[in-house]
């Protein structure tokens, strides 16, 4: 049996853990902020707390029933973090990271307090660090939509297969319309920042509009 002391202890563990890495999301400006961060850890530590102790109480031999199905439950928290902007295309990491932080509350739940710390130091440096090298080396590749409107379609179209052959990258949906007296070169691709900016410096010019648009994919 927990003293109330211990219980309180467990809870604010978690919270304050689940609020630290809150902030960093908070400071992303991503779904799952400080107080959603900080709930989700609460929330697991007392279900941790309350599996054992109920289990004590009435005598259930099975006492990390409640526990267990943690696991499930958080997992529609997550999916509800995807499914918040562009249909579910967005949110792959705020989604992880719920899950992680689920794993950490019921870590401290059990009052393994050393494991729930290191498992947040981990958190925060993927977050930060790993985020701040695939930025740094340009490493996140995203499906965005070129689309270029000018009036003469051929040059166009034919200056988009060579590029794209020459920077190695496939294309998907590439059509040419008409517009009026117009005509429209559209194509999706997954490119890097990089090649993105490639693509549309060797392409902008005078006659030429160009648009990019994010396509449809996973993101962050």
């Amino acid at each position: 049996m927990f003293s109330l002391r211990e219980i309180f202890l467990r809870l604010t563990v978690a919270a304050v853990l689940g609020a630290i890495i809150g902030i960093e999301r908070e400071l992303r400006r991503r779904p799952a902020g400080i107080r959603t961060s900080c709930f989700v850890c609460l929330a697991t530590a007392l279900f941790t707390i309350l599996s054992a102790e109920l289990a004590r109480l009435f005598g259930d031999t099975s006492g990390t029933r409640i526990a267990s199905n943690i696991v499930q439950g958080i997992g529609f928290l997550g999916a509800g973090a995807i499914l918040k902007e562009a249909g579910g295309r967005v949110g792959m990491t705020t989604a992880a990271t719920i899950f992680v932080e689920a794993a950490i509350g019921m870590a401290a739940g059990g009052g393994l307090f050393k494991v729930a710390t290191f498992a947040t130091g981990l958190v925060l440096f993927g977050l930060v660090c790993l985020g701040w090298a695939a930025q740094r080396f340009d490493l996140k590749c995203h499906p965005m939509v070129f689309r270029f409107t000018t009036s003469h379609a051929e040059n166009v179209a034919a200056e988009v297969q060579r590029l794209m052959a020459e920077l190695k990258l496939s294309m998907q949906h590439f059509r040419v319309s008409m517009a009026g007296s117009t005509s429209i070169v559209e194509f999706e691709s997954i490119v890097s920042h990089n090649q993105q900016e490639k693509i549309v410096a060797q392409l902008s010019r005078q006659g030429v509009i160009t648009e990019v648009t994010p396509g449809e994919g996973l993101h962050e």
